[in-house]
């Protein structure tokens, strides 16, 4: 089983006084010399964690928002990560698909080929209007990430590449540099419904398993995702592909999961300046009931059984600090898993 964090920017993460205070002072000039500290928050626990047994982390994107930009932050700290891979978000509708391949190259190049495609659909609209996008709905919305993604993959494995399609119109496009490996960038991909789970069959090569909605306890979230991943491999069998599994639990370790979760919420309220209760919930809900929070042997014990479901990458929730990361990589990773580190595409 492989692990992954969330770079800590304010869109994917809670419990950081130090980003949340970026957050709220982020339309105000930085002292003169001074980064933002998004950035070396970042820094500092991204290579900490890709020097302690993590394998990914995630560069979320909220354009729409105070989040330093993800190929930003992506470039300047990805490149010197030894072992962890970087995975990029990207929305469909907002960036030039080619664009993107050229960027995703030069990232994978960088990063010795540890790189990879988070596809985000988006619902935001506002956001995408402001960004010269539009959010698309129902079936739309998979034709326009099909063809994004098909264009990058045709760009990364030809000499040139042209599709002619109902969202992107693109004649004999070239990238004069390629991936860094023959084995291009992964795609990797949330979807729900009827609709997205045929996108990610058909055109993903990672998952990540959606929550059931309406569970309310450990044993309904499991049910739930036993359900989703034999659907996903019915889907997949029919079209002789394989989709890797991967989920996105919060994690916390204490003495029990009492003690565990109170720490979390007294964390989390402490370090919002003005705490919001629904972005708060939102953002723990229902990822706290995938029975990730308690003592390190009844955390390991739960993601035994992911792994046996098939899942194969936790990407953690969990509070951003180099101390609870080390924490977690010395009492769950390492006792789980062993020495083994990289990823492998």
């Amino acid at each position: 089983m492989k692990f992954g964090l969330y770079a800590p920017i304010p869109m994917a993460i809670v419990g950081s006084p130090e980003i949340a205070r970026s957050a709220a002072h982020a339309q105000e000039p930085l002292p003169e010399g001074v980064r933002d500290v998004q950035y070396d928050y970042s820094n500092e626990l991204l290579l900490t964690a890709d020097k302690i047994g993590f394998d990914l982390c995630l560069f979320a994107e909220r354009h729409l928002g105070e989040d330093v930009a993800a190929w930003v932050l992506a470039s300047a700290i990805a490149s010197r990560f030894e072992h962890m891979r970087a995975l990029v978000a990207v929305h469909p509708g907002l960036v030039n698909p080619v664009m993107i391949a050229k960027l995703a190259t030069s990232l994978d190049r960088i990063c010795k080929g540890r790189m990879a495609i988070n596809i985000v659909n988006g619902w935001f609209d506002e956001e995408f209007r402001m960004f010269g996008g539009t959010v698309l709905q129902g079936e739309e919305r998979y034709k326009r990430a099909v063809e994004f993604i098909d264009i990058m993959r045709g760009l990364w494995t030809n000499k040139s590449f042209s599709l002619h399609g109902d969202h992107y119109d693109v004649d004999e496009a070239r990238l004069l540099l390629k991936p860094a490996t023959p084995t291009p960038p992964e795609i990797f991909s949330v979807s729900a419904g009827d609709q997205g789970r045929d996108f990610i069959a058909e055109h993903c090569d990672w998952w990540f398993v959606n929550y059931p909605k309406s569970a309310q306890t450990t044993d309904e979230v499991m049910k739930g995702l036993e359900d989703a991943i034999a659907d996903m491999d019915r889907r997949t069998a029919r079209l002789g592909r394989k989709v890797h599994y991967a989920l996105n639990p919060f994690v916390a370790i204490g003495e029990d999961h009492q003690t565990a979760f109170e720490s979390v919420i007294k964390r989390v309220y402490d370090s919002e300046p003005d705490p919001e209760p629904i972005k708060i919930k939102s953002r723990l809900m229902p990822v706290t009931k995938a029975g990730c929070i308690g003592s390190p042997e009844a955390v390991i014990a739960q993601l035994k059984r992911f792994e046996s479901m098939g899942i194969e990458l936790i990407l953690c929730k969990m509070i951003p600090t180099v101390d609870n990361i080390r924490a977690i990589a010395e009492n769950v990773i390492t006792p789980l898993r062993g020495p083994a580190r990289s990823m492998a595409h």
